[in-house]
């Protein structure tokens, strides 16, 4: 068997391997997921998409209708998953230094996900910085402590592309197996739907971080 074949056939089962989840982005704020700073960035919520995901996995989020808007299965964003650290390593990777939360400076430094470090002491726990998982006087906030560190794991793309609040319409081919009609989840694993679905994503032609969260334009309309 020739070099070229064999690499062939390992890649086609890589493939094979793959899983694609699918969620509602219930509050699309830039924190969960964060799609800033050249990566995209899953390190809260979510707990068993997080700790359930594999490199090359696709994870995407789907829009909601509300209040009128009529968005159910529009593309907020989709992120093939490159790395995977625990919690700890995603603290201390200065690659993921600007994603450590600042309220009192811009929006996308506001929005920040890198937000939990043991203590120094040793003591055990975690330690959670003023952010948007904070209590609103900037005290931790333990409820959401226990949520986002049950699964110690964050999920980390330089393959993704976030939409926000003006992302495309997913084909109605894909509504059955990708569009959720509540908060849960769907996972895919069938290959043909994901790289039928990779190959629709590709020729969008876009990549990386194209239009800003929902929320935040919910903000500045708010501000005028």
């Amino acid at each position: 068997m020739g070099l070229d074949i064999y690499v062939g056939i390992l890649a086609d089962k890589m493939m094979q391997g793959r899983n694609l989840c699918s969620y509602i982005v219930a509050y699309d704020s830039g924190f969960a997921p964060n799609p800033f700073g050249g990566f995209c960035t899953l390190a809260t919520c979510k707990g068993k998409i997080r700790e359930l995901a594999s490199v090359n996995d696709w994870i995407i989020g789907t829009d909601s209708n509300r209040k009128g808007i009529r968005r159910r299965g529009y593309l907020v964003y989709a992120m093939r998953v490159t790395e995977i650290l625990s919690i700890t390593k995603y603290w201390n990777d200065p690659r993921f230094d600007q994603k450590k939360p600042n309220l009192s400076s811009s929006y996308r430094m506001a929005c920040g996900d890198n937000i939990y470090f043991p203590p120094a002491d040793g003591t055990g726990g975690w330690r959670q910085l003023n952010s948007y998982h904070s209590n609103s006087n900037g005290s931790p906030n333990k409820k959401h402590i226990v949520r986002d560190t049950l699964a110690d794991r964050v999920l980390i793309s330089e393959d993704f592309v976030y939409f926000g609040a003006e992302g495309p319409a997913l084909p109605a081919k894909f509504e059955q197996d990708m569009v959720c009609a509540n908060r849960g989840s769907k996972r895919v694993r069938n290959n043909a739907v994901i790289s039928a679905f990779e190959k629709w994503l590709r020729e969008l032609e876009v990549v990386g971080y194209q239009g800003k969260p929902r929320e935040f334009l919910k903000d500045s309309k708010k501000r005028k």
